[in-house]
């Protein structure tokens, strides 16, 4: 008879190991990378910036509520 416990638990410890080990490198990159730091969402407020003109970003001039309706329907 044939014992299997053995390869099944090494095969599940070491699929563990390698998932923690992939979580601690993006991780440790991420930190690297200042998304932790106090400016971490700084990105996310970049399209919205005031500063920059209307022809630098992709967003429309007209609020939405004020543009006409491309469907012809009221």
């Amino acid at each position: 008879m044939t014992d299997y416990t053995y390869p099944s638990v090494y095969f599940a410890y070491s699929f563990f190991a390698i998932s923690v080990a992939v979580c601690l490198f993006f991780l440790v990159r991420s930190w690297k990378d200042g998304y932790w730091g106090e400016e971490g969402e700084k990105v996310k407020y970049q399209m919205f910036d005031e500063r920059r003109g209307a022809d630098d970003c992709a967003l429309p001039s007209v609020a939405p509520d004020t543009q006409e309706n491309p469907h012809g329907r009221s």
